[in-house]
């Protein structure tokens, strides 16, 4: 079973993980998280990629971001 797909906006990515949208792109670039589409508000990112922020319940103001995901892994070929 493929894993699940939930595209968002860096904007949303960014609250959801607590980070700003720098980080956001930051990560994909790493090859943290994958970028879906191209273009000028038109990258969406996989919310599943991220983790979640600890926010305040009642007000949503920030507590602690969500770890970073980790590095991809690099296989050397002898």
């Amino acid at each position: 079973m493929a894993p699940p797909i939930a595209l968002v906006t860096e904007d949303a990515a960014a609250y959801y993980a607590g980070r700003p949208g720098v980080t956001i792109r930051r990560w994909a670039h790493e090859g943290r998280i994958q970028r879906y589409g191209s273009g000028r508000g038109k990258v969406r990112y996989n919310v599943f990629e991220l983790n979640k922020a600890e926010r305040d319940e009642w007000t949503r103001v920030l507590i602690a971001p969500g770890s970073p995901p980790p590095l991809p892994t690099v296989t050397c070929v002898a």
